[in-house]
């Protein structure tokens, strides 16, 4: 979120909701609250509240609600972050200052990350000019089809293509900053770090661009003589160490398949899918990180699948790849490979069929190192397991104490015949150095700065319109107004400005990524289902808010003196709670008759 949430509070706070509305509604003043007609909706008699003190209005009659950026946005037709800046500059919240410099920096680089994959893309099926590579790409086994789903494109042998549309488009900076473009060492100008390459856009999981590969193609005149593969440098789009190639096309097969396959290239992870292996990803380094692991869980993957090389490489891949496995307690198994082989050229030659074949003989991949390491188990010679033993120490190295470390020399044991203990010994090595603990300062930061965790309800309504934007216009009552987490709301406010779902949680917060996924799971995927859904959450939206009402007028006609005797304070207030439980029971009538029953999400 480009505007800190911390910040928003603030300007809610400063901000006098009754001069606000008074700007444009007739208020009087009802005790503690100011009563007027609605400006929503026509009405004779006054049912449009203001309390001060909870900061939100409400109507009684059209149940239009919120604080003062709902009122902003639906009285003069403002978006989310229209209204936040106008109430800001009224409130004298400086938000320039509070962006923080890193969000402006990413949404530079976004922009112009954008811009040279929809350069590169077009290059590719620009007729003559993308012709060589649409052959290799052919002469690879990739269809059209899987190319344009993988979004390839070219970066042709020209030095200062990207360069000079970067400079036209105003995008010159942006694009030293993505190391896209490169100043030129002797004399002014710049020139393109891709050239003579198949561009690779490495994406995030939902679908943004944010980083590119590329694989050399020619070796005419402008062309790059560097390495075959030339990557994107890292930059606040682009974390290697979390990113795992093919993942946004690769998710939703992960999911249903509770199941991951792990390839090392490019080129690997698309003929996978070419073959029908929709659930495959690939590495974007030669190291496999907490961040992937953890990235895979967070979609659903219980098994990882190694499918590498088969040559020296690869079987070594595998040994460089089962320590951070191991020490992550993860299910991982092996599917070895013809010498000679790789899985892209595997696929191409074996087909669908052989593929599956393979996928369904893999090893676990503890199976694989002791009969990799000791073929001979209990019956090999004393040297053979020595060797075995020294072979392990690395993988070993990096198990920390616990149960995952204990269950590996004991099935090492099993295998090789020599006692657990005695392995645990000879294998110990140095144990992962401890976490540092954090310092008190940051495990409770400032509250002023600290992001507040969504609710469950407010994040199921939002996951519902991230899988169909049509939803929104079901709510007719715009509850959605009413979602009290500001990061949500921004979310919102985009999809319904006409971004797609990836677009709209680009700028969100990992928190606010977080919690959206979680709920997303609970989606139903039956669209029927999805609206009955839907509607009853915004119902039980609505509910918790006059409830919330409800609970401040009991505690104001408590703290009142004498509040037991009817004065006119007590009169209005015990008015107010008649319209509210007149709205509840209105509200729960349209629940039981409105056709909301069904799938609910989280209550």
């Amino acid at each position: 979120m480009l505007i800190p949430e911390h910040k928003i509070e603030e300007i809610l706070e400063r901000t006098d909701l009754v001069a606000l509305v008074s700007r444009h509604v007739e208020l009087k003043k009802a005790g503690r609250s100011w009563k007027g007609r609605c400006p929503f909706h026509q009405e004779k008699s006054a049912s449009f509240h203001v309390t001060p003190e909870m900061r939100r209005f409400k109507c009684f009659g059209c149940q239009a609600g919120g604080d003062a950026i709902a009122f902003v946005q639906r009285y003069l037709g403002k978006t989310f972050v229209d209204a936040v800046r106008d109430l800001a500059r009224e409130a004298g919240v400086d938000l320039e200052a509070a962006e923080d410099p890193t969000a402006r920096e990413r949404q530079q680089l976004k922009e112009v990350t954008d811009f040279a994959a929809e350069h590169f893309r077009a290059r590719l099926w620009d007729g003559e000019a993308g012709r060589v590579a649409r052959e290799y790409l052919r002469g690879r086994g990739v269809d059209d089809e899987v190319a344009r789903a993988f979004g390839l494109g070219l970066a042709p042998a020209a030095w200062t293509e990207l360069a000079d549309r970067l400079t036209s488009a105003g995008l010159l900076e942006f694009g030293l900053t993505a190391g896209l473009i490169s100043k030129r060492q002797r004399g002014d100008g710049y020139y393109d770090m891709f050239r003579g390459r198949l561009i690779v856009p490495i994406r995030s999981p939902e679908g943004r661009t944010i980083a590119f590969g590329g694989r050399q193609l020619e070796s005419s005149a402008g062309a790059d003589q560097g390495p075959k593969y030339l990557n994107s440098r890292e930059s606040r789009l682009y974390n290697k160490s979390e990113t795992l190639y093919g993942m946004d096309l690769a998710r939703d097969e992960i999911r249903k398949k509770k199941s991951a396959v792990l390839v090392e290239g490019y080129f690997d992870c698309i003929g996978m899918h070419q073959a029908g292996v929709k659930h495959a990803v690939a590495l974007c380094s030669t190291a496999l990180t907490a961040g992937h692991l953890a990235l895979l869980a967070r979609s659903e993957a219980k098994e990882l699948v190694l499918l590498l090389d088969g040559d020296d490489a690869g079987r070594k891949a595998v040994e460089r790849l089962a320590g951070p496995i191991l020490a992550a307690g993860a299910s991982a198994k092996v599917a070895l490979l013809p010498d000679g082989e790789d899985p892209d050229t595997f696929a191409r030659k074996a087909g669908v069929e052989g593929v599956a074949a393979l996928l369904a003989s893999a090893k676990t991949l503890t199976e694989h190192l002791f009969a990799t390491f000791l073929p001979g188990g209990k019956e090999a010679s004393f040297e053979a397991k020595m060797q075995a033993v020294d072979r392990l120490k690395p993988i070993a190295a990096q198990l920390p104490v616990g149960l995952a470390r204990s269950a590996f020399f004991s099935a090492l044991s099993t295998h090789s015949g020599l006692p657990s203990a005695e392995l645990e010994t000879a294998l110990r090595g140095k144990s992962p150095a401890p976490r540092p603990v954090p310092k008190p300062s940051e495990v409770a930061p400032n509250p002023q700065t600290r992001e507040r965790a969504p609710e469950a309800l407010e994040a199921h309504l939002v996951a519902m319109a991230l899988a169909d934007r049509r939803l929104l216009s079901k709510d007719v009552h715009r509850v959605c107004d009413q979602l009290t987490h500001t990061g949500l709301r921004a979310v919102l406010a985009r999809l319904a400005a006409g971004q797609g779902p990836e677009e709209a949680l680009f700028e969100a917060s990992p928190l606010v990524r977080g919690a959206l996924q979680a709920a997303g799971h609970k989606v139903p995927t039956v669209e029927a289902d999805q609206e009955r859904s839907f509607l009853a959450g915004c119902q039980k939206l609505r509910l918790r808010r006059i409830e919330e009402q409800l609970s401040y007028l009991a505690k104001v006609t408590a703290s009142l003196e004498g509040a037991s005797e009817l004065t006119d304070e007590t009169k209005r207030l015990l008015t107010e709670r008649s319209e509210l439980l007149a709205l509840k029971r209105q509200v729960l009538e349209e629940s039981a008759t409105g056709g909301t029953k069904g799938p609910s999400g989280p209550v």
